[in-house]
């Protein structure tokens, strides 16, 4: 990112982005912001080789800010997705986690989050790993094919997801959390939940003890983190390689 001044408008760009790279980063950000919960950065143009945000002043984390983010999150997740595996309103193609596709289906999937999940989110990436872990991810797909909620939790309504809500994409402001870079599309709200947790979020317990206050998570929850987990990880693994992959697979291993 670069700025005329410390305060001037970010202009986002990225050589060779694929066509639709910044489109759909836009219809992500104005899809999380008529939600009404979490703040969002809403583009102030959008071209096909860049976008601009708006300024955002960071402080650090603060608890308060941290309990107004679990609060706001859940409002963003109540908001809800016509069906996992959604895009974003007003974009009809496929999506972008970092700089790879992320898949998304213009209608539902029978079988509701697992076998999207599966489908759209595990295989796709599991040929970043060893033969022998993408076999592992492929027998947790088995299990999520099959619908058994001892491995996916109760059954859910999709929620809207930023997609790819790691750390730092979580901006601190001195009006609290804006968020920025998302991979938006309907989703498992655990899954935005087990991002905030793979790389380290300040005062995550505060955020997490926040949003299941306004909307409890299902029992089992926190077993199912490392499951949720997995996707980043293989996008990391497809990426960076090394001990991702490792990771991925061994994370797998938990759920077959």
């Amino acid at each position: 990112m670069s700025s005329i001044r410390p305060d001037a408008p970010f202009t986002k760009t990225r050589p060779g982005a694929p066509p639709g790279f910044f489109a759909a980063e836009a219809a992500g950000l104005a899809w999380l912001a008529d939600a009404g919960g979490v703040r969002v950065a809403v583009p102030l143009e959008v071209t096909g080789t860049g976008i601009v945000l708006p300024y955002v002043r960071e402080v650090p984390a603060t608890p308060a800010h941290a309990e107004l983010f679990g609060q706001a999150l859940a409002t963003t997740h109540r908001a809800g997705a016509s069906h996992h595996g959604c895009p974003p309103a007003g974009w009809e193609s496929d999506g972008f986690i970092a700089t790879l596709p992320l898949p998304h289906t213009a209608t539902p999937l029978p079988g509701g989050w697992g076998p999207c999940y599966a489908r759209m989110r595990l295989e796709p990436y599991a040929g970043a790993l060893t033969p022998d872990g993408a076999d592992v991810v492929r027998r947790v797909c088995e299990r999520l094919e099959s619908g058994d909620q001892a491995l996916t939790g109760p059954l859910e309504p999709p929620s809207r997801l930023h997609g790819d809500l790691w750390s730092g994409n979580v901006l601190w402001s001195p009006d609290g959390v804006v968020l920025v870079d998302p991979a938006a599309h309907g989703g498992h709200r655990e899954t935005d939940l087990a991002m905030l947790a793979l790389f380290d979020l300040p005062h995550l317990d505060r955020v997490i003890a926040a949003y299941d206050e306004a909307w409890p998570l299902a029992e089992g929850w926190r077993g199912r983190v490392g499951l949720h987990q997995l996707h980043p990880l293989l996008v990391h693994a497809a990426l960076f390689g090394g001990g991702y992959a490792a990771r991925a697979a061994d994370l797998a291993r938990r759920y077959v």
